[in-house]
Order: structure tokens, then sequence, then C-alpha cells
């Protein structure tokens, strides 16, 4: 135990005498918490719009007035060429475009229906199908109020007055996406921190050659292995704790579960990053190398770990994956467990995944490690 503490005596020394690495650890994963947070987000606003109205009619301005009033659009051109319209939206310079045909006022008073026609730029699918179900929704909004309006009466898209629909939006009523993304920010966060630190740290030993020195001595593997994991896994846990104050301080995220639970399953998991870090580290002799293996498993497994769309939409081959993917589970607990208050019964299953990597990946990391003099 004493040569254990040796070890990570010398660890910190180090990285307390490198200037240039306690900005890398808190700095800059706090700026990059800040950016990514209100960058990072599915909600789209400002939607640029072409109208296109050869109606001209008080229900097609009524119709425009819809969008208009609204946070969502920005109306950037009237215009009567549709031809216009097309090579503004070839350009970029809008996002869709909603064409009023001659006579829409006329056939809607006459026969009860009329068309509309919506163009959007589909280059970006998620933003193009989000975009269109705005407009569709705005559309039907106005649709109840004229067909409430031509027929006098209650019809099947407008209820009677006396059936109410009340909404509940259950552990993000405001619907804030930044109560969904600042917890995937803070597990990507500890993820890199932990994971390159680890492995760069070796590494860097390795290419100064002091790591020669290391293995002449009695130390054991794992003793040395534990010495480098323990003051990284220390310095992780409070990069966790700073994320979550100004994640609470900046963005108000709800913290509705048990902080030690939190820090619990933080605890298991981080000996997993940080054994990956070691394993990668052991198999490689340049920092370049680690880096770029290192930045290829990151790559993989947090794109695949549900930090944007649920892991459920993947394909079924693509989710039988996420099985080996230990981000997968941490990303699903920390947000459990902050928007929704989960206790320990409700993440158990993840915790022993989590368990059952830490002692593969540790035991892996020991077993590579060649402690050659």
């Amino acid at each position: 135990m004493r040569t254990i503490l040796y070890i990570i005596q010398k660890e910190f020394i180090q990285v307390f005498r490198n200037k240039a690495m306690l900005p890398i650890i808190f700095v800059i994963p706090i700026v990059q918490l800040i950016i990514l947070v209100n960058a990072a987000t599915m909600e789209i606003k400002h939607i640029r719009l072409a109208v296109v109205d050869k109606d001209l009619s008080q229900t097609s301005r009524k119709y425009i007035s819809k969008f208009n009033g609204s946070p969502f659009y920005v109306i950037d051109q009237y215009t009567f060429s549709m031809d216009e319209a097309e090579n503004e939206l070839k350009k970029g310079n809008i996002d869709a475009i909603i064409q009023i045909p001659s006579g829409f006022e006329r056939k809607l008073v006459r026969e009860s229906q009329s068309k509309i026609q919506v163009i959007v730029n589909a280059i970006n699918g998620v933003v193009a199908g989000i975009t269109n179900a705005y407009i569709q929704n705005m559309t039907i909004g106005y649709n109840i109020e004229v067909v409430t309006a031509i027929a006098g009466k209650p019809t099947i898209m407008n209820p009677p007055a006396d059936i109410n629909i009340n909404y509940s939006y259950w552990y993000n009523p405001q619907l804030n996406y930044k109560n969904f993304m600042v917890p995937a920010v803070l597990v990507i966060l500890v993820t890199l921190i932990g994971m390159f630190l680890s492995g760069l740290n070796l590494v860097r030993e390795k290419e100064l050659g002091t790591i020669e020195q290391i293995n002449v001595t009695p130390i054991r593997k794992y003793q040395f292995i534990a010495g480098k994991l323990i003051p990284f896994w220390v310095l992780a846990l409070t990069e966790l704790a700073f994320g979550l104050f100004v994640g609470k301080v900046l963005f108000n995220i709800p913290i509705l579960g048990s902080i030690w639970l939190l820090f619990g399953v933080a605890a298991i998991y981080l000996v997993v990053v940080l054994s990956i870090g070691l394993l990668i580290s052991t198999m490689t002799n340049t920092q370049q190398q680690a880096m770029f293996v290192m930045f290829f498993v990151m790559l993989v497994c947090i794109m695949m770990s549900g930090i944007f769309t649920a892991t459920e939409t993947m394909p079924g081959w693509a989710q039988r994956i996420d099985y080996l993917n230990p981000i997968y589970y941490f990303m699903r607990t920390v947000r459990m467990i902050l928007l929704k208050g989960s206790g320990f019964k409700d993440i158990i299953n993840e915790i022993i995944c989590l368990m059952v990597f830490a002692f593969a990946m540790l035991r892996m990391a020991i077993w590579r490690y060649k402690k050659t003099a």
C-alpha cells in the first residue's frame, strides 16, 4: 500500500508541476460545456421562409400572419414568382417555401377545401423533418379556426367545448433541450479527461525513458497501474463535481436523484474509462499513436451512446453492439438520476454492467502491461 501511495504522490506532483495541464483539465472542459450545451440543440428556431401568395386574399394574409407571430419563423421574402423563391432555396438563403395558389379563399368558401404547397430544403433530413412538422402544426391550427368559422359548429378536428385535453410532460415539463444535453456533455468531458490523461501519461513515460527506471524497481504491475489510475480517477471526479456546479448555476439543470448515487456510479465508470486508456497506452509507443486509437474508440462509443438520439431508434445490430459500450450505460444512468430521480433499484442493471466492464478492463490493463527492464 505504501508503494502505491508513493506512486500516487509522484503522479500528483507531475500533474501540478505542469502548468499547462491544469487549464486543460479544468478550464477548457468548462468552456466546452458552455459552448456545446448552447450549440448542440435540436430546437429549430428562426426558420427562414419565402411566401409566394398568388391569392392576396384576407384568408391567405391571415394564414401568413400565423407565421409572423411565431418565434420559430422569419419570413425573409414575399414574391409572386415561384422560380425566384426556388432560386433562393437553392442558394441556401431560405429554408422553406409556402405557395398559396390563386383562388385559395374562393375554393375554401365554396368547396370547403383548398390546397397550399410547402417546399422544404432537405439537405439536413432532421432539420427538414422538424421544419415540416412545425409548418404542418401551424396549418392544422389555422385549419381548425377556418372550419369552425365556416361550419359554425364543432367538428372532429375541433371537439366540443366540454372535452379538454391537458398535456403533461414528465421529467422535462418545459421541454428544455439543455436539460437533456448538459448531462450528456458532462459524460463526454469526464470520459475525455479520464481516458486521454491516463493513456497519454503512461505513453509519455515511455517517450521520456522514465518507464525503464520504474521497471527495474521491485514495484509490481498492479501497484504501478493502481498508482497511475487513482490520481486521474480523483481529478475526473473533481471535474464532474465542478461541471455539475456549473450546470446548475448557468443552466439550472434539475438534480432530482441522489448526488451520492451519481458519484458512486461515476466512480465505477471512471475505472472503466481509465483502464481503457491505460490498456491503449500499453499497446502503443508514442503519444500520437495513443491519441489516434483513443480518438477512434471515443468517437464510435460516443456517437452510439445516445447523446443526440435515442438508442431505441438505431438498427437492431447497432443496439446489440451498444451492449459492449460502457458510455451508453453511464449516459443512460446520469440522465435517469438527474432528470427522473431514479434510485439504486432502477439502475441496478447498468451498475452491474459497469462493474463487469471495470473488472475486465482493469485486469486486461494489468495483464497487458509488460514490466521489462
